[in-house]
């Protein structure tokens, strides 16, 4: 990071950026062009979730490269300064990099859609009828990097 003063290093303040996000940018490898999308997630012991259709771009995308980097960020403020040129902002992100998967399992499945929904419930429980089980795609990213910034 060129910037090392704005460098967050502490695994606690990145997984608290990460907990309170609520969108995270998933940037997959389209051949010769990246493809981003923005999804709600959740995230638990190093790894993040999604739920998807079980078809569609983002799947292809991943059957042919899994390796993904990843964005969320918070606490968005522009500063005017009142000098053309040299507005700034403040903000709180983690970029990430992983390996990402199709949950398959049923019960992994509704462990990764509660770890989803706790994330905007804040400790909701829910039950999921088999028939949405069989019906959504859950993406899972094992990170194997990532870093924080704030400014």
């Amino acid at each position: 990071m060129r910037r090392t003063e704005k460098e967050i290093t502490n695994r606690r303040e990145i997984d608290f950026i990460l907990s309170k996000a609520t969108v995270c940018r998933i940037g997959f490898n389209d051949r010769d062009a990246p493809y981003i999308v923005p999804l709600n997630f959740g995230y638990s012991n190093n790894c993040l979730y999604f739920h998807s259709a079980s078809e569609g771009k983002k799947i292809e995308l991943i059957k042919r490269n899994s390796l993904v980097c990843f964005e969320v960020d918070i606490d968005h403020e522009i500063i005017n300064t009142g000098i053309p040129c040299k507005w700034s902002s403040k903000y709180a992100s983690v970029i990430g990099y992983g390996k990402a998967s199709l949950v398959t399992d049923p019960t992994q499945k509704k462990d990764a859609l509660n770890i989803l929904i706790d994330h905007y419930s804040h400790g909701e429980s829910c039950t999921f009828p088999e028939k949405n089980l069989k019906e959504v795609t859950i993406i899972k990213i094992e990170i194997n990097q990532m870093t924080g910034k704030k400014s």
